[in-house]
Order: structure tokens, then C-alpha cells, then sequence
């Protein structure tokens, strides 16, 4: 026997061996159909009895095996069934004669056959006979399996009775010598009358009966018997049937422990040992029951006595194989007793044991095997080794197998197989095929050998001609190895992958083999490795802005508490958190990756983009060359949202290598991210600003350049304004339907008089809604007026030079040298352009919010801002300012001492004054004549601001605003001819209380008339005389308050125009009543006049010195306030006396 049965287990020596074989040509589909069906009756229980007998069907079997049925019976084939297709009578003899010769092949073993024929009609098929069943076609055969059963039974009955033969005790007979083929030539010329032969024969009959009874259902009689046998043979020395005698009894008793069966079948098998249906009868051994068939008295008999341990059953089994080692021929036998031990022992969960009789069958020559053969061989050990939890082991034999498959001694090589056993070997390594078990945790198994064994996949796929088959594995290898492969292999392995891709393209899809075997894609998460992926807000010129509610923004409408000290923790993963920014649809929006490449040589990433899910995204992919084992290196991505709402960022996906790979991050525990989660709002339209000035490096100190869209620098001296003409041009896709601008200035410390940034954005507004592609301009008018009087670094004193200054000096007198003169110590030129240089610096923004589209409906606006940088430099400033009395009570002189800080020369010019001409450094006196000014005519805070402002604060206001009125009267421009440039020069800055008080027309004005003329210094009244002149004196109360009563008293006098005053006047001067004129109390904005009159009697220049009494009401007052003008008047002859 050469072919050893691999599936064989103990539980088998109870079954008889019945072949199922086709005559002629049956379709093999068919015949599997009839196959499965006959083999579906694997034990029938045997009418009036209790006894169970078990087939094993095979439907290929050699007849040298059979040759070994009287060593063990169950190798014995008892029965065939042959199956044929006949489909005329004509050919029924022809089948007839085949189916006599395939019964001729077993007649030395067979009990009984049967033939069953399709598709034969006519006759013939009515004939009725017990060994031939008539069947119209393979789909009408309901009854195959009765008809099987019945032929089991026959089967049955044939066994029992050459049991019953055997097992009788016939002394006077001679007992045969049962043999196995090999030992037939050994027993020629024995002397058979020997007592040895003798008891040889009696013990290898013994054994035969136990095989008999075992395959009856009589396991306890079986045990007897072979006990019986194992002592006679031990005596004889009779190893190789001792052995058989051995296996024997482990087998019944395998199948007393073990009534489940040992070969891992799920059905278990129904115990075989039954009791009999009359406990109380007592049968002798070998009785006949009623029916002619004895049943299974045997339990009577002690079972502990004859059946073997759980552990002597494995060492009996050790000393049958070690008898069986010691033939040659008997490899075979060795080899299944093996197998057989082994399943007990994995039942009995002793693996190390199982392993040592597995080593034992590794060894065990059976002669020249075909490669067939040894594919099954080691396919089976690694079958075995997996039974047992030699998981490695099992991969081990089953990659050996696969190796054998391809063998070079094979004309056709079996690719196929190879692959599919390679596949089946991957638990044993700890490999998967999926590349997620090794995303997470420490590698697990052998790297060296699961590369070997990729390296094995990816050749047996290319030599199958399945390129795809072939990528996908190297693909696994690179990406689930990369750590353990040395620099030459990550070339060789990259190398080999890029001429399998230019073949066949690696992508994400799985790979379905034709088994069902399902191929997970493997993307290459570590070609390049990401370490960190972060969502980037939208540049600041394009973030979108939620229009503030009434309610405020802070609002949840998720919760009715105001305040909830639970904190709604979410369980979801850090990627679900939603990002505090939105994305606007339509706008590119970016991803940045940290990435390194692990390669020793530049990585090229082709095709890398984002992979999103919850809105229509359009990625736009990158092409990247990472350097060899870079650092940390930045990657953006971009993409354009085409829909609005939440958009999840899950991945990335790339090309490399010609393999596409879709990486989700999900996959990857290693990838830091503050979220993946965005809103997309409604798309929104986009401003793109532009200036008539070119762009500034400046920046505004407290932002950074993102938040500028633009910036522009000027250079204006004080007082200079200058335009700045802004284009706004409408780049997106959305009309813009609404436009604002604010403007902030952001330099705090310098005090701005004046409006720094005003503009008109009607004209702008008109063009609203401004279409995509449209562009409207602005202009901004830019006035800097900054008071540079308190810097102490530029001026020298002016008394130095010799200008007289009288009045009221400024309230920080400034006392630095600017240039140097010869009688003066010499300053540096450095030094001395250090100081000339002093540039104050104005920075303001300014801000266009602007929206329209979809945006706008859902509250959203975006801002652009402009920045603005102005270096001012002083133009002309007034180091000294102090008030002259003119000769009119309602109008003074201010005295202003006028500096050119500049390089230029300079002219200043005043409302109805001399233009004056300064040169570069030059200080020059300017006397302007104004009227005073009436500072309770301005516009007064509300009382409600009054109440919540501060009082300096009010105060600074009050200066503001008078100094702008002052300003205006006054209109003192520069202008530098040799630069073309001009502005207005302000005394905000210098006007000290003093003078303000000195300029400031007094609550109460006096007007004083003359014959009904008014009269003030400059005007000479006529009179003649003898003439009686009428004098008014009229009050008019601009205060809060009523003032009066008040007494004024005329004193008259003569000036000489040397210093003498002659006020003894009572020859010339007559007044016609009293010199002395009462003012009643004058009410708030009233007035009152009082009158008199005069006369003078000589000709003469006469003044009139108009004073008040001293009273209670007048010293409450302010001194300024009762000013009134002098009053000139001149006497003239009458006409008459001239013409007399």
C-alpha cells in the first residue's frame, strides 16, 4: 500500500468501505449530484436491532489498499455502487458487461453491489431485480436513498454472518493464516503444525474478529477479542499484527471516550454502544435472535476492565506505531496510525504530545512520492499542526506545500495553487491583508519571514499573470514593512512596484479573488507620513462676519438656561469638533499637512488633494518632492467648496509610486488635528482695492500684515491734506449690494486736531449693486494738523537773536539750540540732524464692510482694510503768541512768532495780511488784527453727555472747538514754492487760557453813539459848536445772567499828545442834564440803552472817558467786562460865524 488515507481518524475501523464509481460517461456534475445523496446515508440502524453500522463511501479507490483488507477490514471495500447513464436498450448489455468487470476488480472483498442506471426507458427497466435500479433521469430518483439503505442492510447481513463464522470456536478446524501482501513469500516451506504458527494464526484471526465486531456494532465483544489477540501475538513476537491489534483496541476504546467523533466533524456521531432491549435476557455470545441476527450483549461485560484510558489509549498507540516502524512496508499504516493519534490528542488538548507524533510522521519514508502526493502530505501536516494551535508550524508545512506546487521537476507548474496555499499561510505568520491590523499597536510575528512570504505572493501573482494581484501585494509590503526594510530594499521593493504600476495601475479598489477572498486597497499613509493636519481660516480680507443680532452672539438657542454647570462633553473624536471659522462656497479654502518622507531618496507625491464629505467639494490637487528623510515639511492643500453647509475633512489623497491611495484619517491615531469639521456659508462676494499711491512696507503697529489687504505710505507736512483716490472692483461672482466705511486711527499717543480722514460715499453708494467685473472709485482726503509745540528738541531761544518779544510766552517755552552759531559751542552734525529730524507718524485703518449674494441673506458680510502710514514733519509752528489792546473794545492784535523748521524756504499768508517769507531756520513776527470772538455762540454739549463725561475731557472739547473757530477767522496758510506743496497752520496747540481770554468778545458789549453814530476809538465824531450832542450808551447782555443796575459817569478830557491830560474842562464842556447815566437791570440776551447829552462851547478835540461807580454788582464781575470804548469827538466853528 502506497497511498496513505490523510483524512483517516480512529472512529473509522467501524465503518465498512462501500465504492461509489461511474460506468461509461456520467456527466461529473451529475454523478456528484447521486454521490452526495448515496454518501448522506452515513449509519442506518439495522431493523430488530439495536446495533448502528457505518459506511464510509469513497469514490476513488487503488485495489492494492484493498489488497491490506484482512489486516484491518475497514480498508476492505464491501460494497459498490456504480453509477451510469444508458439511453437506448441497445446499449444495456454493453453497461450490463461494464459494470460485471468493475465487480470483478473487489469480487475477492465484495459483499454486495448495485447498479443504478439513468435515462434508461423501455423493458428492460420493468425487469425486476434487486441489484439494478431503473431511473428515468437524474432529477426523477426520489428513492435512492431507501435503496441505499436497503443495501446497507444486505451489506449488513453478510458481515454479521462471517462474524458469526469467524467468532465461533471451531477446534476441530484448522485456523488460515491471515497475511498482509508483503509477507506472503516470507511464509513459504513454515511448518504450520508448529505450536507458533499455531498460535500466530489464533492471534491474527482474534484480531480479525475484533475488527468484525467492531464494524457489527459490538464494541464490547471487540475489545475482548483484541485484548485476546494482543496477549497470544505479544507471545509470538507477532509485531506487526500487534501493532494492528494495538491500534484496534485504541480505536474501540477511542470510540467509547469519544463518541463525537475525533475528525472535527461538526455532526457528531450517535454512541455506538446500545443497550439491549431486554436487559433481562441473557444471550450467550453468539446466539441468534428471532430475525436470525444476535444483538450486542457484549455491555455486559465490564467495560473499565477492557477499554483503555484516555492516556493509556495515546501510549498504546505510541508502542502499534513503534512496532510499525520496525517494517519497512508498513510506512503507510505508520503514517495514518500517526494522523489517528494526533486527532485524539488534539480532543485531548495535548498539543506538545500531538507534535511528537507529527515530527515522527515528517519522517516516515513512503518510498517515491509523486509531487501530488507530497502537496497532500504536507498539506495535511499543516492541517494537523493547526488542529493542535501550531499556528506557525501549520503556516510552515502549508508554505512548504505551496513551494511544492512550483516545483522545477513540474512540467506545468500549479501558480494557482501555490498563490492560494501562500494566502491560506498568512495567520500562521501573523500577516493580514488587511493593513489596518498593523496600524495600531506594536508589529506582531516575524518581519524578516512575513517579508519573504509577501516577497513569495507577489511572485506567484505576477507568474499567474494578475499584475493587479501583484501590486496590491508589494503594496502591503511597503507600506506595512517600511520599518523594517533596509535603504537598499526600500529602493529595490519601490523599483519593482513602479514597473508592476506602468502595467497596471494600483488603486483603491478591493480585489475579489475567485475563491470570494476579498483584498482590501492599501494606501500609502507613510508615503509621505502626516503628522498633523490643520484647517486654515480664509485670509482676512475674505473672512465672513456675522452681522451682530440684537440679541448678541453669544446667544445658545441649544439650551433654555442661561447658565448650566454641565458641561455637554461630546464623545466623539477630536475630528467631530466643529472649527470656530467658516468657509465661504466658491473661495478657495486651504488644509495644511505637516508631512516627512521616511524614503532615502526624494519622494515624488503626483496627485495629492483633500478627500471631504457634506458638501459638493472640487479638490485641487498638488504635486509635491519631499527631499530624502526631510523633516517636518508644510503642505497645503486647496480645494473649492461648491454647496453650502458643514463640509468633514476625512483625508487626503495621493499617487505615488503609480499607486493611488485614498488616506482617511481615521486610520491614522498618529495625526494630530484641532478639528475637521467647517461650516461652508453661502457664497459671498469679493472686493479687490487698489490706490492711486503704491503699496507701503508699514504696517499698522497693532495688527499684523493678514489683517491688511493693502497698506500706502505718505509723506505730508502739518497742515498738508492731501487725496487719495481708492478703486474698488467687484472680483468675485456676487453683486455687491451693500458698502460701508469706517475709518479708526490707531496711533493714540499724538493728538490729532481736526479730521484726520474724511470722505464722500454717496457717489460710491450710487453705483450699488455693483456687478462682478465692475469698479467704482472713492476719494479720501487725508489733513494732518498735530501740534508739535511741546517737543523741546528743535527751537533756540529767539532773545538770542535779538527779537524783542513782549506778551505771553507759550506754556512750554522752547530752549534747544537747532544750529549751531560761531560764539557757540559747536554741536555735531549728527547730533544736530538727529534733532533736525523729528517726523511724528499717524497710522489709521480703514475698514470697507461689504456684502451681497446669498451671504448677505444669511447675515454675513466680509471687511477689507486699508492701512494707512503718514510721516508728518513740522511745516511752520509758533513759538510765542501774545495779544495786543486795539483801539477798538471789539477787536485785538495777536502777535504770533512764526518758525520755519523746514530746508525750504517758506511763505505764510493770513486772511487781509502781507504774505510773510520765511527762510529755512527763520523766526519772524506776524501781527494780525481779529475781531474778538464770541465763544458763547458754539454749539454746547448735551446736558446728558454732560452728566457722563469727564470734566477734562469737556474742557479739551470747549479748547477744540473754539481753537477751530479761531482757525477758520484767522486762515493762516504755508506753502513751500520750491516743492509745490501747501497747507494750513494751526494755533490749536499754542492758544493758552490767557490769550483765549484776551481774544474772547465779553458777555456784555457796550456801544457808545454819538449824535446817533457809533463811536469807537479809531472813529472822530464832528460836532459843532453851540451844537448839543446826543450820547447813547447802550447794554447789550450776551451772558447767562441779568447784570445791573449800573451807574457810568462821562468825564471829559483833552489829550496834548505830550503826556499832559487836562481834565478841568468845565469852561468848555456843558453837559445838558447829568454826567452821570443809569443802566437798569438788563435781562439775559436783552439790551438797554441810557442817554444824555453834551455841549461844547470852544472848538477843540475833546475824549470822553466813560467810567463806572464803584458798587456791590459790578465787582462780582470780571473787570474785562466793562470795557467801553473812548469816545473821540472834535468841536468845530459854526458855519455862520465862518461866513460872517
Amino acid at each position: 500500500m502506497s497511498v496513505p488515507d490523510y483524512l483517516q481518524c480512529a472512529e473509522d475501523h467501524q465503518t465498512v468501505l462501500v465504492v461509489v464509481q461511474p460506468v461509461g460517461i456520467v456527466p461529473e456534475d451529475q454523478f456528484f449530484k447521486i454521490y452526495k445523496r448515496i454518501a448522506s446515508v452515513s449509519q442506518v440502524s439495522i431493523r430488530d436491532s439495536q446495533r448502528l453500522l457505518y459506511i464510509r463511501y469513497r469514490h476513488h479507490y487503488l485495489p492494492e489498499n484493498n489488497e491490506w483488507g484482512d489486516f484491518q477490514t475497514h480498508r476492505k471495500v464491501v460494497g459498490l455502487i456504480s453509477i451510469t447513464t444508458c439511453g437506448s436498450s441497445k446499449d444495456w448489455p454493453q453497461t450490463a458487461e461494464r459494470f460485471h468487470g468493475q465487480k470483478e476488480v473487489y469480487s475477492s472483498t465484495l459483499y454486495d453491489s448495485r447498479l443504478l442506471v439513468f435515462e434508461l426507458q423501455g423493458e428492460i427497466t420493468e425487469q425486476q431485480r434487486t441489484d439494478v435500479a431503473f431511473y428515468p433521469s437524474f432529477e426523477e430518483c426520489s428513492d435512492v436513498e431507501r435503496r441505499v439503505e436497503d443495501f446497507v442492510e444486505s451489506i449488513f447481513i453478510v458481515l454479521e454472518s462471517k462474524r458469526l463464522d469467524r467468532a465461533t470456536d471451531k477446534s476441530g478446524d484448522k485456523i488460515p493464516l491471515l497475511c498482509v501482501p508483503f509477507e506472503k513469500k516470507d511464509f513459504v516451506g513454515l511448518d504450520t503444525d508448529s505450536r507458533h504458527y499455531k498460535k500466530r494464526c489464533q492471534g491474527r484471526m482474534r484480531k480479525h474478529v475484533g475488527d468484525l465486531c467492531l464494524q457489527a456494532g459490538m464494541l464490547q465483544d471487540a475489545l475482548v477479542h483484541y485484548h485476546m489477540a494482543v496477549e497470544l501475538l505479544r507471545g509470538v513476537n507477532d509485531f506487526l499484527w500487534l501493532g494492528a491489534a494495538l491500534e484496534g483496541l485504541c480505536s474501540a476504546s477511542v470510540i467509547f471516550h469519544y463518541p463525537g467523533g475525533t475528525a472535527g466533524k461538526t455532526a457528531g456521531r450517535k454512541p455506538s454502544i446500545s443497550q439491549p432491549a431486554d436487559a433481562g435476557k441473557r444471550h450467550r455470545p453468539g446466539a441468534l435472535t428471532a430475525n436470525g441476527i444476535s444483538a450486542d450483549t457484549s455491555a455486559e461485560i465490564g467495560r473499565a476492565k477492557n477499554c483503555l484510558s484516555p492516556e493509556d489509549i495515546i501510549e498504546k498507540y505510541k508502542e502499534a506505531i513503534s512496532y510499525y516502524g520496525k517494517y519497512k512496508n508498513a510506512g503507510v499504516i505508520e503514517l495514518e496510525a500517526c494522523v489517528k493519534a494526533v486527532r485524539v490528542l488534539a480532543i485531548q488538548k495535548r498539543a506538545r504530545e500531538a507534535s511528537e507524533f507529527l515530527q515522527n510522521a515528517v519522517y516516515i519514508n513512503l518510498g517515491q512520492l509523486s509531487e501530488e502526493e507530497k502537496i497532500q502530505r504536507y498539506s495535511i501536516l499543516s492541517e494537523l499542526y493547526e488542529l493542535i494551535g501550531f499556528h506557525r508550524k501549520s503556516a510552515f508545512f502549508k508554505r512548504v506545500a505551496a513551494m511544492q506546487c512550483v516545483a522545477p521537476t513540474i512540467p506545468e507548474p500549479g501558480w494557482r495553487a501555490c498563490y492560494k496555499l501562500l494566502l491560506e499561510t498568512l495567520p500562521g505568520y501573523s500577516l493580514s491583508l488587511d493593513p489596518k491590523d498593523f496600524s495600531k499597536g506594536t508589529h506582531r510575528g516575524w518581519a524578516a519571514v512575513q517579508m519573504r512570504l509577501l516577497h513569495e505572493l507577489v511572485y506567484a501573482s505576477r507568474r499567474m499573470g494578475n499584475p493587479g494581484l501583484s501590486v496590491r501585494h508589494l503594496s502591503f509590503l511597503l507600506q506595512t514593512m517600511l520599518d523594517f526594510l533596509s535603504d537598499q530594499e526600500k529602493k529595490e521593493v519601490t523599483q519593482s512596484l513602479e514597473n508592476y504600476t506602468s502595467k497596471c495601475p494600483g488603486g483603491m479598489e478591493v480585489i475579489t479573488l475567485p475563491d470570494g477572498l476579498k483584498l482590501p486597497p492599501v494606501p500609502f499613509t507613510k508615503l509621505p507620513i502626516v503628522r498633523s493636519v490643520k484647517l486654515l481660516n480664509l485670509p482676512v480680507s475674505l473672512r465672513p462676519h456675522k452681522v451682530k443680532s440684537l440679541l448678541g452672539q453669544n446667544m445658545s438657542t441649544a439650551s433654555p438656561f442661561i447658565y448650566s454647570p454641565i458641561i455637554m462633553h461630546s464623545r466623539g473624536d477630536e475630528r467631530s469638533k466643529k472649527i470656530d471659522f467658516q468657509w465661504v462656497q466658491g473661495d478657495v479654502c486651504e488644509v495644511q499637512l505637516m508631512v516627512y518622507n521616511p524614503m532615502p531618496y526624494e519622494l515624488r507625491v503626483e496627485n495629492m488633494g483633500l478627500l471631504t464629505s457634506g458638501v459638493e467639494f472640487e479638490s485641487l490637487p498638488a504635486a509635491l518632492s519631499l527631499p530624502a528623510e526631510s523633516g517636518l515639511y508644510p503642505v497645503t492643500l486647496v480645494g473649492l467648496p461648491r454647496t453650502a453647509g458643514n463640509i468633514t475633512v476625512n483625508g487626503y489623497h495621493t499617487s505615488v509610486f503609480g499607486v493611488t491611495s485614498d488616506c482617511l484619517l481615521e486610520d491614522l491615531p498618529g495625526v494630530k488635528t484641532s478639528g475637521c469639521l467647517v461650516e461652508v456659508i453661502p457664497s459671498l462676494p469679493r472686493l479687490q482695492l487698489s490706490t492711486s499711491l503704491p503699496r507701503s512696507a508699514h504696517t499698522a503697529q497693532p495688527m499684523s500684515k493678514e489683517e491688511l489687504s493693502s497698506s500706502v505710505s505718505l509723506q505730508l507736512f502739518n497742515g498738508e491734506t492731501q487725496q487719495l483716490t481708492i478703486t474698488l472692483e467687484n472680483i468675485g461672482t456676487e453683486d455687491i449690494e451693500s458698502l460701508e466705511l469706517t475709518s479708526k486711527i490707531v496711533t493714540t499717543k499724538e493728538k490729532v486736531f481736526g479730521e484726520f480722514l474724511s470722505w464722500e460715499l454717496e457717489e460710491a453708494l450710487r453705483h450699488l449693486p455693483l456687478k462682478p467685473g465692475q469698479a467704482v472709485t472713492l476719494t479720501v482726503s487725508f489733513k494732518v494738523k498735530l501740534d508739535f509745540s511741546g517737543q523741546e528738541n528743535l527751537l533756540q531761544d529767539l532773545n538770542d537773536d535779538g527779537i524783542s518779544v513782549t506778551g505771553l510766552p507759550i506754556s512750554s517755552p522752547l530752549r534747544q539750540v537747532l544750529k549751531p552759531r560761531p560764539e557757540t559751542k559747536s554741536v555735531s552734525s549728527d547730533a544736530g540732524k538727529a534733532e533736525y529730524s523729528h517726523v511724528k507718524t499717524l497710522e489709521a485703518v480703514l475698514n470697507f464692510k461689504y456684502s451681497g449674494g446669498a451671504g448677505k441673506v444669511e447675515g454675513y458680510y466680509r471687511e477689507l482694510s486699508l492701512g494707512v502710514h503718514v510721516d508728518v514733519e513740522p511745516s511752520v509752528f509758533f513759538t510765542r503768541v501774545s495779544t495786543l489792546p486795539a483801539t477798538s473794545t471789539r477787536q485785538c492784535h495777536l502777535l504770533l512768532d512764526i518758525f520755519n523748521p523746514t530746508e525750504h524756504e517758506l511763505t505764510v499768508s493770513a486772511k487781509n495780511n502781507q504774505d510773510l517769507v520765511l527762510h529755512a531756520s527763520e523766526c519772524q513776527r506776524m501781527a494780525i488784527q481779529v475781531d474778538k470772538f464770541d465763544f458763547e455762540s458754539l454749539p454746547q454739549p448735551d446736558q446728558s453727555t454732560v452728566r457722563f463725561t469727564n470734566p477734562k475731557q469737556l474742557e479739551e472739547e470747549r479748547q477744540h472747538a473754539q481753537g477751530c473757530q479761531i482757525n477758520s477767522k484767522l486762515g493762516i496758510c504755508w506753502s513751500i514754492p520750491s516743492l509745490t506743496r501747501c497747507g494750513e497752520a494751526s494755533v490749536e496747540g499754542v492758544l493758552n487760557q490767557l490769550v483765549l481770554e484776551h481774544l474772547q468778545l465779553a458777555p456784555l458789549q457796550w456801544d457808545v453813539l454819538v449824535n446817533g453814530k457809533p463811536c469807537d476809538c479809531d472813529v472822530i465824531a464832528d460836532c459843532k459848536v453851540g451844537d448839543v450832542v446826543t450820547l447813547e450808551v447802550k447794554l447789550t447782555n450776551l451772558s447767562k445772567n441779568s447784570v445791573g443796575p449800573l451807574a457810568l459817569t462821562v468825564v471829559p478830557y483833552q489829550d496834548y499828545q505830550n503826556g499832559v491830560q487836562n481834565y478841568d474842562l468845565d469852561e468848555a464842556v456843558t453837559f445838558i442834564g447829568s454826567s452821570t447815566f443809569y443802566v437798569d437791570t438788563v435781562k439775559a440776551k436783552e439790551s438797554s440803552v441810557c442817554e444824555g447829552a453834551l455841549l461844547f462851547l470852544y472848538t477843540g478835540d475833546f475824549y470822553l472817558n466813560i467810567k463806572f461807580q464803584d458798587d456791590s454788582t459790578r465787582r462780582e464781575l470780571p473787570l474785562a467786562w466793562f470795557t467801553l470804548p473812548s469816545v473821540h469827538i472834535r468841536a468845530l466853528d459854526a458855519p455862520l460865524q465862518a461866513g460872517a
